[in-house]
């Protein structure tokens, strides 16, 4: 009786019958996505609404899953696979990847300890390795991944305490929120270090004497503007510091030498972060962490009960972090790799800063319009007047549905934000989102 309820509960998904609808689902979707609206035009509450309030009683067949995902969920879905989605930092989710992430499920790996997949302990070392040589770092570094950068901040900022015994964080004005959390959560406080005029922390502005981390960000959110590392990593010499380079979106360029000028003095930090779930095409959550001190890292979190213990002399990678569990994800940061490879991938990079300063030379050279920045791919603009004219700007704009940008705000103004990052994303995307926005400023 109890095999029969378990025939009847798994009997309506057949894994190839449904998983070939479900990869059809996924092809036409990346095909018609750029057809979609980039922005939802839901309110809140109206996707839930329109769902059961209690789970179903009966196992319901997976074609009502997708047929539901059609009917009910896309009109509440943000497109981050649009080629005109230019908000934030564009994400890709590559084919190798959705492909991986299948895998991923299939296999469904638990790598708290080595025994637990060795395969998955080592590919992750193997990957990080190879996505190190890549970007041109150093390849003694030890390397894992995490699941978003907020969480290598966290750990990166935890090592830091453990190993100074110090209390204090240093970071700039333009330091992504994520060290505000990891420091709330740590118990450290926060020094804020004022900027130039082109929003890079100032060095000779530091004071160190009391701190235990100095966080350093190349590709900031707001501007994508690049901290002077090299100085700030000699302050850190100095003061015994421990520096942290928060390169989560602009790392990725380091796969091209013309962009490596940012790299500079990144070989001098005890911790890097490089997300390459943001734009080297690997689906999200895929977040690269390096360390030049892998003794203070595990000093501060390796922690193995009785029931974890092994024979193996070998440590394990959930030594290095907070987190117990891990998933696969070094498969799909391979499987991109591989895929790929540098030289695809080094395409795609400059493809996104081509198009733009493309799209930041249309804004310098029309009248009315007011270019802040156009670092990596990523361009700060305005319309002339007041910060409401733009704010309206941005909402008329992205209730289009043609595009989706975001904002900041930098030198006590608003600014519009116009991120390239999708590997789908065309000239004529970029052209169709500079029409968008002087027609609404009309």
């Amino acid at each position: 009786m109890e095999a029969d309820r378990a025939d009847q509960e798994t009997a309506s998904v057949d894994l190839r019958r449904d998983g070939a609808a479900a990869l059809e689902w996924a092809a036409s979707y990346l095909e018609r996505v750029g057809d979609l609206p980039v922005l939802p035009s839901v309110s809140p509450g109206d996707v839930r609404a329109r769902l059961p309030d209690a789970p179903p009683e009966r196992a319901e067949p997976f074609s009502d899953v997708l047929r539901d995902l059609d009917e009910v969920l896309l009109d509440g879905v943000t497109h981050w696979q649009s080629p005109r989605f230019f908000a934030y930092f564009a994400t890709t989710g590559s084919e190798p990847g959705i492909l991986a992430e299948l895998l991923i499920a299939a296999l469904n790996n638990v790598g708290f300890l080595w025994r637990t997949s060795p395969a998955l302990a080592e590919l992750e070392e193997v990957a990080l390795s190879w996505l190190a040589q890549l970007l041109g770092l150093p390849r003694e570094w030890h390397g894992h991944i995490e699941d978003t950068a907020s969480t290598v901040t966290l750990a990166a900022l935890c090592a830091a305490r453990e190993a100074t015994g110090r209390r204090v964080v240093v970071a700039s004005e333009q330091a992504h929120s994520s060290v505000d959390k990891a420091c709330r959560i740590l118990g450290l406080e926060l020094r804020k270090a004022p900027t130039d005029g082109e929003l890079r922390l100032r060095p000779e502005a530091l004071e160190l004497s009391d701190a235990c981390a100095l966080v350093a960000t190349v590709g900031t959110t707001s501007s994508a503007a690049v901290d002077p590392v090299p100085a700030m990593a000699d302050g850190c010499e100095r003061a015994g510091v421990w520096l942290h380079v928060d390169a989560a979106y602009a790392g990725s360029a380091w796969s091209c030498e013309e962009l490596r000028w940012s790299v500079v003095g990144v070989e001098r930090a005890d911790s890097l972060v490089v997300n390459p779930h943001k734009w080297l095409f690997v689906p999200m959550d895929c977040s690269a962490f390096w360390c030049a001190r892998p003794d203070d890292l595990r000093n501060a979190f390796s922690l193995v009960p009785e029931y974890l213990r092994v024979s193996e002399e070998v440590a394990s990678l959930s030594e290095y972090g907070p987190a117990l569990g891990r998933r696969f994800r070094a498969l799909k940061l391979w499987a991109v790799l591989r895929c790929l490879g540098a030289e695809g991938i080094r395409a795609r990079i400059r493809e996104a800063v081509r198009l733009a300063d493309l799209f930041a030379s249309w804004v310098r050279e029309e009248p009315g319009w007011e270019l802040l920045s156009r670092n990596f791919s990523l361009a700060v603009f305005r319309l002339d007047g007041d910060d409401v004219r733009n704010e309206q700007l941005l909402e008329r704009a992205n209730a289009t549905g043609e595009i989706f940008i975001s904002h900041t705000r930098l030198h006590d103004r608003y600014w519009l934000r116009l991120a390239v990052g999708s590997a789908r994303t065309t000239e004529e995307d970029v052209c169709r989102a500079w029409e968008v926005l002087r027609e609404c400023a009309r």
